[in-house]
């Protein structure tokens, strides 16, 4: 009605007037809004409003209420914090009272107590010094009548005793060592030193006396030695004597080592940290010292630098001959008395020190002289050699591969292993039986089929590494590897010189030698990458490569994981020679081949007689000559090529032939029945059995001559199956029609997996022979 209408407008425009405050808590604005929302324009929903003043009043209520609360429980914590202020406020200014007064007190007592202080710390420090003084009088004394004891014990000939006393007496004298007492500290060595020199020269000489009566030392064989290892009637005796001044002699070890510095080498050789040779066994190698001394020093005629080996020998000698002496008699006197020391190691290191003293000095000497340096290298590693592996040395001992690591030294080795490897390499190859095989007439050896310079060559890096394994540091060995990396590419270098001289001639004997050689040399070094000695060295070279960035994070993530070998590098220049050098014959017997095969693409296939109409199936004459030619190239090669390079020859061959015979000549001629069976017959039963020599199933080498021979030889049904088949998959293809049967499963029922849809479609057209069907 008009009424209503204008009721509407009128709170229209009511409420556009009621406009929103931002800047105060607008009530109108909220009440018009709530009104707005609850009521709006819906008058039957003022049927509501007591509802809805209920409501409000309800909200109102518990809004006081809440109101209320707080503003009576506000006030009551606002009291309790402002009391709790007021009480700490209180605490903390008694507390400071307090403070000032305690404070006061101390400084006051402080105050009375300074020159009490100053009393008793003349009266300390007087004390200090008269307990120092004590102290001092104490050790002076426990040290004189430690000396005393030992005289008594010297005058009753009581030795045991008197080496015991002075064991405790050294023990004493590195317990002062951290005192500032130098007086105190020379008086105690001198005490140690003058006893010291009194009973080892006794103790040395009762024992040397022993030693002369087993005719010590056994400068001959074992069989010869008369008393040391044989029973006399005084063994006995001699041999409790032996035992008891040994012991007597372990207990003045620990003065020895204060009093007596061992001889060292200079620091360039880097031995490694080794406890001085214990008392008993020095004096028991004087005589050999001087012995070695004698003939290997100064003008004697045994003293000449092109014999090296006349001392490694001797000293190897004496170890041999003393060995049995030493573990039946002198090992079980050290067992007894708690030595964990090894009589023969013992004796061993004392000798060896004799050797790296004399290479010490000899080797300045030499170092320019490329032969006599050789020699003597070749001598050191044949002494170590025997001295590991027959008398047991152990690596942690000093040895002469540290002297010959000494850097001028090894710098020399180096140059000197290098000169000589390539001349050997020079002379491998210039020599007539380079490239024949040692095992050329031993089948079973003679699988590799490698030729003589080959061999040799590896065995020289075998050689090498026999040489160097036993250097003491990795970055030595290191660098013997890299020299090892350099001839391996040296030679490489070298083999393809000499192939590029075969070139023209790459189905001779000589170029087939060089392949083979490549391929054993390649293999060799795959099999050396998984030796733990060289594991451990790619190890090394990869620590090497972390500290100097030298490497990507892949490759050293490569050689952490051991994907790669240090040998990586040279094995893939190899592989690809050998890629290089099988392509190049490859290519070179398929070229033949396509020349023996030009008759046999010319065969007139469509026009020849069916199988119905032949007594018998015979070879095509004009294939003749590409299959006799395949035959001969391939005895041929397989009795020059190594087994699995002649593995990777032939499948290459295969391969080449597959798709030439495919491509050359069923792609481009038309055949009848006659001619699609010509061809099968001539290919299943006359070039796959060429290889059936070397696999089970030629035929597989040959997947798209066999599947075009299976296609042009079908039955005219099948055949028209198959290309409806065909048609409809393209069709249904074209048409996005996914639950027709496929082309695929159509080919793959018929043995068809290698050729595409595309091919099969080509290969049914090239079929001559069609019935009519009125399409």
């Amino acid at each position: 009605s008009i009424a209503e209408k204008e009721n509407m407008a009128t709170v229209g425009v009511r409420k556009k007037e009621v406009t929103r405050d931002l800047d105060h808590c607008d009530i109108p604005y909220y009440v018009s809004e709530f009104v707005e929302r609850e009521v709006g324009n819906d008058y039957d929903s003022l049927r509501n409003l007591d509802n809805l003043i209920d409501k409000l009043s309800e909200n109102k209520k518990q809004l006081e209420e809440q109101v209320l609360t707080v503003s009576s429980e506000v006030p009551k914590r606002i009291q309790n914090a402002l009391k709790s202020a007021e009480d700490s406020k209180k605490s903390l200014s008694r507390l400071l009272e307090e403070e000032t007064l305690l404070s006061d007190s101390i400084n006051s007592h402080l105050l009375k107590a300074q020159p009490w202080m100053e009393d008793l710390d003349v009266l300390i420090s007087q004390v200090e010094e008269i307990e120092r003084h004590l102290s001092y009088l104490k050790w002076i004394s426990r040290i004189e009548e430690l000396s005393d004891s030992i005289q008594q014990y010297l005058m009753t000939n009581n030795v045991p005793e008197a080496a015991s006393t002075l064991a405790f007496m050294a023990e004493l004298d590195i317990k002062l060592q951290e005192s500032s007492c130098s007086h105190l500290l020379a008086f105690v060595r001198s005490t140690v030193k003058f006893w010291h020199k009194i009973l080892k020269d006794k103790l040395s000489s009762d024992f040397e006396e022993v030693l002369t009566q087993l005719r010590w030392p056994f400068v001959g064989p074992p069989q010869s030695q008369a008393f040391g290892l044989a029973a006399p009637a005084s063994a006995p005796d001699v041999y409790n004597n032996l035992e008891m001044l040994f012991c007597q002699l372990l207990k003045l070890q620990t003065s020895d080592e204060l009093l007596t510095k061992p001889k060292q080498l200079p620091e360039k050789y880097s031995l490694p940290p080794s406890p001085p040779i214990i008392l008993p066994i020095q004096i028991m190698l004087n005589p050999l010292q001087k012995r070695f001394k004698y003939h290997f020093t100064g003008n004697k005629q045994t003293n000449v630098l092109n014999k090296p080996e006349w001392y490694l020998t001797q000293v190897l000698m004496w170890i041999g001959n003393h060995a049995k002496f030493l573990d039946d008699k002198i090992q079980p006197i050290l067992d007894k008395a708690g030595s964990s020391v090894n009589a023969g190691l013992e004796f061993s290191r004392a000798l060896v020190m004799l050797i790296l003293e004399k290479l010490a000095a000899d080797i300045p000497c030499l170092l320019y002289d490329d032969t006599l340096f050789c020699h003597l290298v070749d001598e050191v590693l044949l002494f170590e050699r025997e001295l590991y592996s027959v008398h047991g040395y152990l690596s942690s001992f000093p040895s002469c591969m540290h002297i010959l690591s000494e850097e001028s030294c090894f710098q020399r080795w180096l140059t000197v292993e290098k000169k000589f490897a390539l001349q050997k390499m020079d002379s491998m190859l210039s020599s007539e039986a380079a490239w024949i095989s040692q095992y050329k007439d031993i089948t079973d050896v003679d699988e590799m089929k490698v030729p003589d310079c080959a061999e040799t060559f590896m065995t020289l890096l075998l050689v090498i590494t026999d040489r160097y394994k036993n250097l003491p540091t990795a970055s030595r060995k290191l660098q013997f590897l890299g020299l090892q990396k350099e001839l391996v590419d040296d030679f490489r270098i070298r083999l393809t010189q000499v192939m590029k001289e075969e070139t023209r001639a790459s189905l001779g004997f000589r170029y087939c030698a060089i392949l083979n050689a490549v391929n054993y040399i390649a293999t060799v070094l795959a099999d050396w990458a998984d030796n733990v000695f060289f594991l451990q060295l790619q190890q090394a070279e990869l620590e090497v490569r972390a500290e100097s960035n030298a490497v990507s994070k892949l490759q050293l993530g490569q050689l952490a994981s051991m994907e790669s070998s240090v040998f990586d590098e040279m094995i893939n220049l190899l592989e690809r020679l050998k890629h290089d050098m099988l392509t190049r014959q490859v290519d070179h017997v398929f070229r033949e081949v396509k020349d023996a095969a030009r008759l046999y693409k010319k065969e007139r296939w469509l026009s020849l007689p069916s199988q119905a109409e032949q007594a018998v199936m015979s070879l095509s004459s004009t294939a003749c000559p590409m299959l006799l030619t395949l035959r001969d190239r391939l005895l041929q090669l397989e009795q020059q090529l190594c087994h699995s390079l002649f593995k990777i020859f032939w499948q290459m061959l295969a391969e080449k032939v597959d798709i030439y015979i495919y491509q050359e000549i069923i792609m481009a001629n038309h055949f009848n029945e006659g001619g699609a069976a010509q061809l099968q017959f001539d290919m299943s039963r006359n070039l796959f059995p060429l290889f059936s020599h070397y696999c089970k199933r030629p035929e597989n080498y040959f997947k798209h001559i066999k599947e075009a021979c299976i296609i042009l030889n079908l039955n005219i049904g099948s055949a028209l199956l198959l290309k409806d088949v065909l048609q409809s998959a393209s069709e249904n293809e074209a048409t996005l029609k996914p639950n027709q049967p496929s082309a695929a499963a159509a080919l793959n029922e018929l043995g068809v997996y290698k050729l595409a849809q595309k091919d099969v479609e080509i290969l049914l057209n090239l079929r001559a022979s069609w019935p009519n069907t009125g399409k």
